[in-house]
């Protein structure tokens, strides 16, 4: 008998296939050309009467731009109801901004970029998209790359 869990992990991963697919115009057939497969195969995919191996799944997901890991786990429902993500791009969540301006920054994006209590951080702020907050080491180490190479040009 297959368990909960597994029908619950197939049911991310045939969900993500479709969602993926539809974000990337893409039909049936279009995948199934792009992945060496039948259109049938890409149908049992996503009807979840069928997985792709490991190799098919790395193809998926070089073809979408999302991490293995995306594909296979990515619940919309933590993630404000927003589909898989490309790689390397993340959405934490909703912060409150308190009475003097602090945020708590989420532990998931903590852990991630290894954020510690005494860190020192850049806030760097943009009027068309927005604020990016920044490790000031990596900050820094950034400022002195382009400042080597705007010398060399000199």
């Amino acid at each position: 008998m297959v368990s909960l869990a597994i029908r619950r992990r197939n049911k991310l991963f045939k969900d993500n296939i479709v969602n993926l697919r539809k974000i990337h115009d893409m039909t049936q057939e279009d995948l199934a050309e792009k992945v060496g497969v039948t259109r049938q195969a890409i149908a049992k995919w996503e009807s979840g009467e069928t997985v792709p191996d490991l190799d098919k799944c790395r193809i998926l997901a070089e073809i979408f731009g999302v991490s293995l890991d995306d594909l296979a786990n990515f619940e919309p429902e933590d993630n404000l109801g927003v589909d898989v993500p490309p790689k390397g791009k993340h959405l934490f969540g909703l912060v409150t901004v308190g009475d003097k301006g602090q945020i708590v920054i989420p532990a998931k994006a903590r852990k991630l970029f290894d954020i510690n209590p005494g860190d020192s951080l850049v806030v760097l702020g943009d009027e068309g998209q927005g604020l990016a907050i920044i490790k000031s080491e990596h900050f820094l180490n950034l400022a002195n790359m382009i400042k080597k190479v705007t010398q060399k040009k000199s």
